[in-house]
């Protein structure tokens, strides 16, 4: 019976997946590429249902908290739970480096013809002023187009806080009608779910027959440290701060994390997986629904520890390859860079750039990123995985803070 149960489990039913498509991609190499298919139509599916669920969630999420005197708290505790993080993050990866030293003593001439300066004109970061600007949408419409997610949010947390200052017996329908479409998309996302075993063994198959094993050989060490690094801050670091700032207990927060960590993995995008990490939330953690819808989608946007380290991890890599003393500056450039610079980055698969932006502000050399970014997909895997996870345990704390903030007030 427990076998049965096991079988129909979809967390379970993803794992056979992701673990198929490895072998299949390691089997048949570069032909393993006619799955990838398979993958891009799930990816296409989770993709179609992101900007409504972001536009519905954030409107209500906002609606919602904004009935409560702490709502304002609840927003500035957000932002700062995911800045104070990102920047812990990159610190963990900069001692993580000078501890392990991944890039010393390694010889990468065997692949020097691959060096090269593509990536040089892309570390420019928009000053503080224009980030602001570039927030701001002149077209709605256009942003939503474009899947401008930075603009999407601002204009949806905008018209939710403006929504509930509309008396209640005006307002009911309009938040009724959002409820009613967020329980049809939380179907939709269930529905696209139960085909996500074959998406995900497309996906693995397509990115371990193209990339393969050997480029990891070059940089292991890089990798295995990475790969340290993600497990200490997200096995040990998020799990602290739900032990400290709330009552979850952390074994359940942990096993109900398997599902949307599973995502994240085989799509690398915190965006196609925020649909099932709300999900997840909602109704295995018991997050409330207006935490939820404010917490998730701004985390998936601007949230982005994993990233953090990798950022912190590759500028430490270079700086010992090229035998660079960064000294206290560069030490300080590469926390500020990558946790400011996380703001904006999109939550979607592919190569990131602001990894150049951090390397240029630390004074390192970029000539050796195209090694790195011809293994961006096992990266950002990863990475993605511990980003949402941060995601929800931001959730776990603001709701557990918002709580306490009722039950107060209503005495």
């Amino acid at each position: 019976m427990a076998k049965k149960s096991l079988l129909k489990n979809i967390g379970f039913q993803i794992l056979i997946a992701m673990i198929l498509g490895t072998v299949i991609g390691i089997i048949m190499g570069e032909e393993a590429s006619i799955f990838a298919p398979l993958g891009t139509v799930f990816i296409h599916l989770i993709k179609m249902l992101v900007i409504p669920l972001i536009v519905i969630s954030i409107i209500s999420g906002a609606a919602n908290l904004s009935d409560s005197p702490s709502a304002g708290k609840v927003g500035i505790g957000t932002i700062v739970f995911f800045l104070a993080t990102s920047a812990i993050a990159v610190a963990l990866a900069l001692l993580a480096g000078e501890i392990f030293k991944p890039g010393v003593g390694l010889d990468l001439s065997s692949v020097h013809h691959m060096f090269s300066n593509q990536y040089a004109d892309k570390g420019e970061l928009p000053s503080a002023i224009e980030t602001v600007i570039g927030m701001i949408p002149t077209n709605i419409f256009q942003s939503l187009l474009d899947a401008n997610i930075l603009q999407i949010l601002v204009f949806c947390l905008f018209f939710g806080i403006a929504l509930s200052k509309v008396p209640k017996e005006k307002s009911a329908p309009i938040m009724n009608s959002l409820e009613a479409t967020t329980q049809a998309l939380i179907w939709m996302v269930t529905v696209v779910m139960l085909l996500a075993p074959i998406g995900v063994f497309g996906l693995m198959a397509d990115s371990v027959g193209t990339y393969g094993f050997e480029m990891l050989k070059l940089v292991g060490k890089l990798f295995l440290v990475y790969m340290g690094a993600l497990l200490v801050y997200g096995y040990g670091f998020y799990p602290l701060l739900i032990k400290l700032f709330s009552k979850m207990p952390i074994l359940k927060f942990l096993s109900a994390m398997k599902k949307p960590q599973i995502v994240a993995l085989s799509t690398a995008s915190s965006m196609a997986t925020l649909p099932v990490n709300m999900k997840t939330c909602e109704e295995e953690l018991k997050i409330s629904k207006s935490t939820c819808s404010f917490v998730l989608p701004l985390g998936a946007t601007i949230n982005m520890s994993g990233n953090a380290i990798y950022y912190g991890l590759v500028a430490i890599f270079f700086a010992q390859v090229y035998n660079i003393d960064l000294g206290l500056g560069g030490y300080v450039a590469i926390i500020f860079t990558a946790t400011i610079g996380a703001i904006g980055q999109a939550g979607v698969p592919g190569p990131s750039f602001l990894v150049v932006a951090v390397l240029i502000a630390a004074g390192i050399p970029i000539e050796g990123l195209p090694l790195l970014i011809a293994l961006d997909r096992m990266f950002d895997m990863t990475r993605t995985a511990l980003n949402i996870t941060g995601d929800a345990a931001c959730a776990v704390i603001i709701d557990n803070y918002n709580t306490k903030k009722d039950k107060l007030e209503a005495i």
